[in-house]
């Protein structure tokens, strides 16, 4: 597979800071043409994964980003075949590892240092609402850099088929 893994992950951030899309669109929305999957259908079905699953702070987005590819980089679309279940876990089970080696977590509350790492700690709830993305927003996280991260990952393991 011929990919340009620097151009994949510089439009993953620009997705996230410079549209608005959230941290799992940005990541899907960086390869979902390899996939021929059209760019409102990639954006609907990232949708909920943003915040950390609908700003519940639970898993990153960007993983989930990643998490979603690795169901079109090895597809387990039929149960029975448990070859296939295996293969996708392995994928996502290496790039969770490889995430979490180079920020520490895979979840949103602790990459966000809303709760210490790995205490498991409740976040506080939040709102259902988007928060605007102001400058002051982009300055207090870490988003951008972890849609990149998560890009260079999915781009590495396509290249590496």
């Amino acid at each position: 597979m011929d990919i340009n893994i620097e151009e994949r992950v510089a439009k993953a951030r620009r997705l996230f800071k410079e549209e608005g899309y959230n941290c799992c669109q940005a990541v899907v929305l960086a390869y979902n043409d390899i996939f021929g999957i059209d760019d409102m259908v990639a954006a609907s079905m990232a949708s909920g994964f943003g915040g950390g699953m609908g700003r519940m702070r639970e898993v990153c987005g960007s993983v989930s980003g990643m998490v979603m590819l690795a169901g079109l980089i090895y597809p387990a679309a039929d149960p029975s075949v448990k070859v296939d279940r295996t293969r996708n876990y392995a994928l996502v089970q290496e790039m969770a590892g490889e995430f979490k080696e180079i920020n520490g977590s895979i979840v949103c509350k602790e990459l966000l240092g809303l709760v210490p790492m790995g205490s498991g700690a409740a976040a506080a709830k939040e709102s259902p609402e988007p928060s605007d993305r102001t400058a002051d927003y982009y300055k207090k996280r870490p988003c951008e850099e972890l849609v990149g991260i998560s890009a260079r990952i999915v781009g590495e393991k396509l290249l590496s088929l």
